[in-house]
């Protein structure tokens, strides 16, 4: 075994008459073990929130939207053509958006109505998927309505109750405006575990949504827009680009990064902030690696004097500091490691544990956006924090090891 390798290794096993710098030592790789673990964990929860996140947005929102302009889009099924020739467009659906006021009895609140054509709602969205009651089926001319389960509960209402829909576009009577009420019967209730949409959203046939809000009722070729689902959802905003292109002048085209951009944006920002500040964890342990090397080698003078004086040149002297450190650093690594590991793929079993064991709600749903606890680990993360450790424990070792080196044999021994 090289030398300094072996030499630098006891030191790390053997007892040491200080005890302070064997507790020290100890702190050190425990902070360095209590970085990591909780670096691995947060950034593996916070991808798992951002993936979930963006899962359920898209339960809702399209991949791509087409309007026209002034809340309308004429000819609906020719830009449906157009935009199917588009490689990866997969499905699409059109649809009539419209602003209301839904009341029963005292209860009030506002919403978004969407008109939807069940049948091809579904090839687009996964909203009708969730219906927890009643049925996804809407006949047009029956005026039925599905509402998102935490707006049915603070309105009061249940599957086959009567709701009463405020649409802002009414008509001028002599007596003044009257805004257009309409009863609607509830049909069924939807929950995607977002308060955002839960408690904000009706969806209702896109025949009857355009009677109450399109001028003279609509017709066939009008609607809203059309809502389009691509083969892959990350290449959105090329195909926003290219349909937009091909359309020309006259046309919106949207699509979902821009819906939620400042806030997937602000996660991002949140991600880079706290794997920072987190890290300060790591460095802070490997100032105390500085603080367990100074003294070790002012506790080793006479040892490395006599090292030198057996023929050990500095740069040797160096590494064996070099390596005593560095153990610290790594063993701390592969403890913290494996815990965030461990921690990160088992999340979802630990954070109810907890809740049942304090008996409290860490995430109340009326405060949070999502209810559950997800985690994703990504061994890219992994291996970007195990190297940052790595790299921090090996920076902290240089210079107690180059104090060691430039150590004076017949300095050291004058008093021995």
């Amino acid at each position: 075994m090289n030398l300094p390798l072996f030499i630098g290794l006891r030191y790390t096993r053997a007892r040491r008459r200080n005890h302070f710098i064997s507790f020290i030592s100890t702190t050190s790789m425990a902070g360095v073990a209590l970085g990591v673990w909780a670096l691995i964990t947060v950034m593996s929860v916070m991808n798992g929130f951002h993936a979930d996140l963006r899962e359920r947005i898209l339960f809702v929102v399209s991949h791509v939207t087409i309007s026209g302009q002034g809340g309308q889009l004429r000819d609906w099924r020719g830009v449906s053509r157009r935009a199917a020739e588009h490689s990866q467009v997969r499905a699409q659906a059109p649809f009539i958006l419209g602003q209301g006021m839904l009341t029963r009895g005292g209860a009030t609140a506002g919403v978004l109505i969407r008109g939807i054509s069940p049948e091809r709602e579904r090839e687009v969205s996964q909203v009708l998927e969730h219906i927890t009651e009643g049925e996804a089926a809407l006949v047009p001319g029956e005026f039925e309505i599905i509402l998102g389960a935490t707006l049915a509960r603070s309105l009061g209402v249940f599957v086959g109750d009567k709701v009463t829909l405020v649409a802002p576009k009414g008509r001028v009577t002599p007596a003044g405006f009257l805004p257009r009420l309409k009863r609607f019967r509830v049909k069924g209730l939807f929950q995607i575990d977002m308060h955002q949409y839960d408690s904000g959203i009706a969806l209702v046939h896109i025949e009857d949504a355009a009677k109450l809000f399109l001028p003279g009722g609509g017709g066939a070729e009008r609607v809203s827009g059309l809502r389009l689902k691509l083969a892959d959802v990350d290449s959105a905003p090329r195909v926003r680009r290219d349909l937009a292109g091909a359309l020309g002048g006259g046309y919106a085209v949207r699509d979902w990064s821009m819906e939620h951009a400042n806030f997937f944006r602000a996660l991002e920002i949140e991600k880079r902030v706290v794997f920072i500040v987190l890290l300060l964890i790591i460095a802070v342990a490997a100032f105390n690696i500085v603080s367990t090397l100074v003294m070790a080698v002012t506790d080793k003078q006479a040892d490395i004097a006599i090292l030198r004086t057996l023929g050990m040149s500095p740069a040797g002297v160096m590494r064996v500091f070099v390596v005593q450190g560095v153990f610290i650093g790594v063993a701390g690594t592969i403890i913290g490691g494996a815990l965030g590991v461990l921690t990160a793929l088992n999340i979802e079993t630990i954070i109810p544990a907890l809740e049942n064991f304090f008996n409290t709600e860490l995430f109340p749903v009326d405060v949070y956006v999502i209810t559950d606890f997800p985690a994703q680990m990504r061994w890219s993360d992994v291996s970007r924090v195990i190297g940052a450790a790595l790299a921090m424990s090996f920076l902290a070792t240089l210079y107690p090891a180059w104090r060691a080196s430039r150590v004076e044999p017949a300095e050291a021994l004058r008093y021995e």
